[in-house]
Parts: C-alpha cells; structure tokens; sequence
C-alpha cells in the first residue's frame, strides 16, 4: 500500500536548510494499522504531507496506493482519505451538507454522497446531527464527523495525524472503537500518529519510531517492549548485604539485560519477566536470600523511546520543537 525510497524534505529557516525528514524507507502492506511516533519536529506530520500529496519531496520516490505521489498525485487523492490536526468541516455549514460535498469533490454523483452520508452518520454515531451547524457540535462529535469526512469516498488507505489530541478520555475511546470497527470492517490500511502512547500500544500492529527525521525503529509493540525496554523486576530485601547477593544471582540469569542495586532494593531488567520472577525467588531461597518484596512491571513504548533517544517521548513532546521545519509533529 505504501512504498517510498529515501524520501527526504527539507525547508529552509534564517538561512539555514533544515532537513525534516531524511531517507524514509518504508514498505507497508495493505490492511496493516502502523503507528508514527515520535517527538514534535520529528518528521511525522511532514512525512504524513508528502505521502498525501501535500507536499511535495525533496528528494526520493513514494508509492501510496499504486500510484507515484509526484507523477500522478490526483490518483493517488482518489485512494486516500486524510485526516489532519486541524477540522475538515465549516463551522457555520450543516454537517450533512459538507458530507455531501466532501463526496461530490471526490467526484461522486449527488445521490451516491447522499447514500454514504446516510450510512456513515450513523456508524459514527452522529445520526440525527444532519441538519445541525458544525460549529454547534462537541469536540468528540467533530472530530468523528472529520472521520466520516475522511471516509466518504471509501478509499483503500486512511491516514490520521493525532485524531483524537485535545479529547477526553471516554471521547479518545470512542474515536477509536469506530476507526478500527470500519477497519475490521472494510480492511482499510490506516496509518497513524499519536502523542498518546496508549493508543499505539493498544490498537497498532506495528510501531515505527521516528527521531531527527529518520526511522529509528520498526516493529510490533511487543517486539519493540521485549527487545529495547524489558519488563523490570524489583525486589525488596532485608538488608544491603542481601541485596548485593540476590543482585549477583541475577546477573547469572540468562536473558537478564541490566541489573543495579539500591540500599536493599534490586532492580533487574529482562525481556522476560514473567518467568525469571519465579526462578530469581527460588534462587534467592535456596541460599538463604528472602525477598520481602516482589514487583513485575511491563514496559511501556516510552520505555523504548527513553532506551532508544535517552528521553522519554512525554519529555521530547513537551519539549520546544526545532526551528520551524513546518512539521507540527
């Protein structure tokens, strides 16, 4: 569905070129859910752009959809759906009209944009909203009727720049239980940035992290916990002496990546915590070590991008983004 070589875009700011995006390979196959994540200023957003046609590379080759994002990128708009961070709708426009319109400039006759506004208002829970202004709707409603915007021409890919940033919780859940319901249901390919970790963890089923413009990373979000992150196994003992102990039995574990000891506290890093725990206890037990406490914990993928980049994602979000590279992402 996606092919690109060495994609790369860059600007330039106070006179210096500032390179956004640099030599993105990428190779996604249809019906996948796939994740962008990383920092703002990262490249996202500009990725997002140039695989939309929205931008043009400054170097490289992209295929979306079977079709050149260069040489023939009305096509490539007929195949695609795009949601941005901003509202598609206007706000002093009724909801079902700009769906009909939204139809029409993809070329569809009045009746079949008709039709799909008729069935897309009531799979995204917006039934009854027809005749309503959209400037009058809630945040969560807009952005669902920016997905039926998306939607309406019923293309083979979706792409989504943080479609539920500046929700609520309950709102982000709704969003996504109908994006990935029309997925299951039509098998669109839907490619996705967040700054909302717990949403690529849950419904991605692949992660590519992005930093500086480059491809850091690329795999499941499992496969990405176990092999950069770990699960962490913390252990409470009696006193320093045990601790040093139980700290050198772990080391001899196989699998174990890290271990440091604390006063009486050990802490051990391994891609398999659910069955080192045990052996480690029994371990300690048998030379006379007993652990008064026992923790699991499971890595998150700001885990990963902390292992990966030396920072956690929350922290690089926060952060002030470089000089204007018109990403926003």
């Amino acid at each position: 569905m996606i092919h690109t070589r060495g994609l790369t875009r860059s600007f330039r700011a106070k006179g210096e070129t500032v390179a956004a995006v640099r030599g993105l390979d990428l190779d996604i196959e249809a019906g996948s859910v796939v994740a962008f994540l990383g920092p703002n200023g990262a490249g996202k957003t500009t990725s997002l752009r140039m695989l939309t046609t929205l931008l043009p590379p400054t170097s490289g080759t992209a295929v979306v959809a079977g079709h050149d994002v260069l040489t023939a990128p009305s096509r490539v708009r007929d195949r695609i759906g795009y949601l941005g961070q901003g509202n598609s709708a206007g706000s002093n426009f009724r909801v079902g009209d700009e769906l009909i319109t939204q139809g029409r400039a993809y070329g569809l006759s009045r009746a079949k944009s008709r039709a799909r506004a008729e069935q897309l208002l009531p799979a995204l829970e917006l039934e009854g909203l027809a005749k309503r202004t959209v400037g009058t709707l809630s945040g969560g409603q807009r952005r669902r009727l920016d997905i039926a915007m998306a939607l309406v021409h019923e293309p083979e890919l979706l792409f989504l720049d943080e479609p539920t940033t500046g929700l609520d919780p309950h709102s982000r859940a709704n969003i996504w239980e109908h994006v990935l319901r029309l997925h299951k249901e039509s098998g669109t390919t839907i490619v996705f940035t967040t700054h909302y970790l717990e949403e690529a963890d849950l419904w991605a089923r692949r992660v590519m992290v992005v930093d500086h413009g480059r491809v850091i990373a690329d795999d499941s979000p499992e496969n990405l916990k176990a092999d950069l992150a770990g699960d962490r196994i913390t252990l409470g003992t009696t006193d320093g002496a045990d601790a040093q102990r139980a700290g050198e039995l772990a080391r001899a574990l196989p699998t174990v990546h890290d271990v440091s000891v604390d006063d009486r506290e050990v802490r051990v890093r391994t891609p398999h915590g659910d069955t080192q725990l045990p052996v480690l206890l029994r371990n300690l037990e048998a030379v006379g070590v007993r652990a008064v406490t026992a923790r699991l914990t499971r890595p998150t993928l700001d885990d990963v991008f902390l292992s990966l980049t030396g920072r956690t994602l929350r922290e690089s979000a926060d952060a002030t983004a470089p000089t204007a590279t018109h990403d926003g992402g």
